[in-house]
Formats: C-alpha cells, sequence, structure tokens
C-alpha cells in the first residue's frame, strides 16, 4: 500500500490531519456532508488512493458516536430501502476502483456532487413544502431511493464521497434534523463497516495506515462533542443550507485539486 506511516508525516501534515478528523467528528453530529473537507485534506496530505483507506477507520469512529448520540431518531423503512440499491453501487465503486486513477475518481465524485447539489435546490424550490420521510412508500419514492443509494453506495465506496449524496437524498424526502442525523448515522455506520473487506481486499486498509488511524481517532471525539453543542443552536433552514453548502465545496475541490 502506497500509504505514510505517522513518522513520515510533517507536523503540519499530521495537523491537518488531525483537524480533518475533528471535522468528521462534528459532521456526524451536526451537518452531515461537511466531511467532504476532510476528505480533500486527506487526500491532500496523503496519496489520493491510499487516503481513502485510511479515512475509513476514521469514519467509521465518527458514525458510531453519531449513533450513540441519535440511534432514537433513525427511520428505518427508508433505511431497509435504501440497502439493497447501496449494497449494488458498492459492488460497481470496487469495480470502478479496480482500473480507475486518482484523477478519474475525483473528476467523476466532483461532478456527481455538483449536479445532485443542483438538483436538490432546483427541487427543493419547485417542490410543495411539507413532504414526510414515509414518502419512500409511494413508487416514485421507491425509485427516488433506489436511484439515490446505488449512487450513494458507488461514491462511498469510490471516494469515501457518499456523505453528501444521501445527504442531499434525506433532505430530499424532507428530514427534520434529528431525523436526518438518526436516519445517517446508522446508514453510514453499516456501509462503512460492509467497505472494510472490499478496502482491504483492494490493499487501502493496513497494518500502517490503521496505525495512523489510531492517533487520529482521538480527535473525532472533540468534534462529535462540539457538533452535538452546535446542532440545537442551528435552525432547519441554515442546517439545510450548510448540508447543501457542504457538499458545493466538496465537489469543487474534487474537480480542482
Amino acid at each position: 500500500m502506497d500509504t505514510m506511516t505517522l513518522w513520515h508525516l510533517t507536523g503540519w501534515g499530521f495537523a491537518a490531519l488531525a483537524f480533518a478528523a475533528l471535522l468528521v467528528g462534528f459532521s456526524k453530529t451536526a451537518v452531515s456532508g461537511a466531511n467532504t473537507v476532510s476528505l480533500a485534506i486527506f487526500a491532500a496530505v496523503l496519496p489520493a488512493r491510499a487516503s481513502t483507506g485510511v479515512l475509513l477507520p476514521v469514519l467509521i469512529a465518527g458514525d458510531l458516536l453519531a449513533v450513540l448520540t441519535y440511534r432514537r431518531h433513525a427511520h428505518w423503512p427508508t433505511l431497509w430501502r435504501l440497502f439493497p440499491a447501496v449494497a449494488v453501487g458498492v459492488v460497481a465503486g470496487t469495480l470502478f476502483l479496480v482500473w480507475a486513477d486518482d484523477g478519474v475518481v475525483r473528476t467523476s465524485i466532483g461532478a456527481v456532487l455538483l449536479l445532485m447539489a443542483g438538483v436538490t435546490v432546483w427541487r427543493r424550490r419547485t417542490a410543495e413544502a411539507g413532504d414526510e420521510p414515509d414518502a419512500v412508500t409511494t413508487r416514485a419514492g421507491r425509485a427516488k431511493a433506489r436511484s439515490y443509494g446505488v449512487l450513494g453506495g458507488f461514491t462511498t465506496m469510490v471516494a469515501n464521497a457518499g456523505g453528501p449524496v444521501m445527504s442531499l437524498y434525506l433532505l430530499s424526502a424532507g428530514f427534520r434534523k434529528l431525523g436526518f442525523l438518526g436516519t445517517s448515522a446508522f446508514f453510514f455506520l453499516i456501509v462503512n463497516v460492509s467497505k472494510v473487506p472490499f478496502s482491504a481486499g483492494l490493499g487501502l486498509i493496513d497494518g500502517r495506515s490503521l496505525l495512523l488511524d489510531a492517533a487520529l481517532v482521538v480527535f473525532v471525539v472533540p468534534g462529535a462533542l462540539l457538533g452535538k453543542w452546535a446542532v440545537h443552536r442551528i435552525n432547519q433552514r441554515l442546517f439545510e443550507q450548510l448540508v447543501i453548502a457542504a457538499t458545493v465545496v466538496g465537489g469543487l475541490q474534487l474537480l480542482l485539486r
């Protein structure tokens, strides 16, 4: 695996990764999708492909903290409808990683994120207000869940960038803050854990990357606590704007890097 150990990082490099890990914790308990910035930082400090394997255990640590915080607010009917489509996306993403280089991965994911952000803004301006999470029981709701699920599985496998895709889906389905965070917490814990064998098989996770993760996970905890404090001080409209803005920033970073 072409990655760096803790001792090969400069002080500034480790500080940047530590900040990114703190941001992961914050995104998991406050503004989902903000960890696309963490993705960009990891890819800037570490080799781009290797960075996805280092980041995955950090994300799982954040997922565990989010589940502990918002476990009572998950909407399981939505989750059960998403998982089969996500599995298809994860397999497709694994096959994509076998041959795609870093440039193709970054360009593809960045373009998808910007497209999905634009579609979500357009839909929220034209659709009637008041959609509820149980809209996934309709035919259109099931089709939307399948399409977002495949795309989310693909992007999360390829670049750990499934957060913005699923954030946009949950916003379009009408989830409020706590339901949004509880549903996404369980979703990403299950999906990210399921990705571990695929990432290890591709050589993206090994003993050296896990050693670096052990040093970085410590910084996820204060980020999660900060997010838990902040989420109750952010109103719903600002929450949605921050999620979409984080998606756009992440997409632009991937395209322009």
